[in-house]
């Protein structure tokens, strides 16, 4: 089992930044894609960002390329999301998820280990 747990989240107003938080533990061997997903009130979840700890590769949802990105400590065993020009279309509960082997890297299903999420609201 792995244990999620996401920090980092809180307000600000649109163009600024924050960074997210996901603190893991428990056997995590095994366990190659980590992600970001949001889901704003009255709208499904959605995959933000993905990577891929064999290789680094990462992949970004169309809305957050070039603005948000991914990264991992592995030896502190926590994934990070720097979020910059933050919009207040980025207001979402956001979370951390990993997996094996997903279905599609940046689509909730395949994803096995979820965080309780950590809230993000973007003022204009």
């Amino acid at each position: 089992q792995v244990q999620l747990v996401e920090s980092g989240g809180g307000s600000v107003q649109a163009g600024g930044s924050l960074r997210l938080s996901c603190a893991a533990s428990g056997y995590t061997l095994g366990v190659y894609y980590w992600a970001w997903f949001r889901q704003a009130p009255g709208k499904e979840r959605e995959g933000v960002a993905c990577v891929y700890i064999g290789d680094g590769r990462s992949w970004y949802a169309d809305s957050v390329k070039g603005r948000f990105a991914i990264s991992q400590d592995n030896d502190k065993r926590t994934l990070y999301l720097q979020m910059n020009s933050l919009k207040p279309e980025d207001t979402a509960m956001y979370y951390c998820a990993a997996t094996s082997f997903p279905t599609n890297v940046l689509r909730i299903d395949g994803y096995i280990y979820w965080g309780q999420g950590t809230q993000v609201t973007v003022s204009s």
